[in-house]
């Protein structure tokens, strides 16, 4: 099983597990994985997702499959679905209920890449090394995910990682805003996530994924997410927990 989806407490892991390709991704593994994600979102217990290698130390992933791509470049219907496939993964992740969090040790290349950028938070250890290479195949990265990027780094450092297809290490990675922080172990982040706040989370996301979409004033419907806050369940436990100088404890 190259991909699945691993539960302890309140962290689901989605573990990519093709270790002999170094994680590289083919068609199966992009058409399995919404279904993983559907099910991840639909787990009430679950208060954040860990994209991750399964096995500790590998790549987290090295793109797509290229003998794949080349066995099928003259095969019109499975580039469409392939790309159709991509497609999917990396817009519903980008927009998943749950909190997302990237683990990247090792390569994190191309697809491995876009599967990153589409997290709400990337940790990488300092044997991370990232890199988009499609300018390095005659490739074009997918639309989405060059979106993704650029609101992450800005124009100037996007097209740097684009061009020239080269790759970053982890500082070069965290200085540009690739990366949110490098960390031997996201547990202590993953902690953070889980103790917060789910509605807060919920909702944040929601906020700042308008503004990635465009969005630059309130409109009814944030008014509205902002007042109704004050009356809610998360208010009431996180003021209370406050005042009585205790860690809250959110339902779900």
């Amino acid at each position: 099983m190259t991909l699945r989806l691993e539960i302890d407490g309140a962290v689901g892991h989605l573990l990519i597990d093709r270790l002999d390709q170094r994680n590289a991704f083919n068609m199966d593994m992009w058409s399995a994985m919404p279904e993983l994600l559907d099910r991840a979102e639909a787990n009430p217990d679950l208060r954040v997702l860990v994209l991750r290698s399964a096995n500790a130390g590998s790549a987290f992933c090295a793109g797509a499959d290229i003998k794949e791509l080349l066995a099928n470049k003259d095969d019109a219907n499975w580039r469409s679905a392939n790309q159709a496939a991509i497609n999917r993964v990396q817009y519903k992740l980008a927009r998943l209920a749950l909190p997302t969090l990237a683990y990247i040790e090792g390569d994190c290349i191309g697809g491995g890449c876009g599967l990153a950028l589409a997290c709400d938070l990337r940790v990488a250890t300092l044997s991370a090394r990232l890199g988009i290479t499609p300018a390095k195949l005659g490739l074009v990265y997918p639309f989405h995910d060059v979106k993704l990027l650029t609101d992450l780094v800005g124009p100037g450092q996007a097209k740097r990682i684009l061009f020239t297809g080269g790759l970053i290490d982890a500082q070069e990675a965290m200085r540009i805003g690739l990366i949110e922080c490098i960390d031997d172990d996201p547990t202590s982040i993953i902690e953070a996530l889980t103790a917060a706040s789910p509605h807060s989370i919920r909702e944040g996301k929601k906020f700042v994924r308008r503004v990635l979409d465009g969005q630059e004033e309130d409109d009814e419907a944030t008014l509205r997410v902002f007042a109704d806050a004050f009356v809610g369940p998360d208010f009431l436990e996180g003021t209370t927990a406050f005042v009585e100088k205790r860690r809250p404890q959110f339902g779900k």
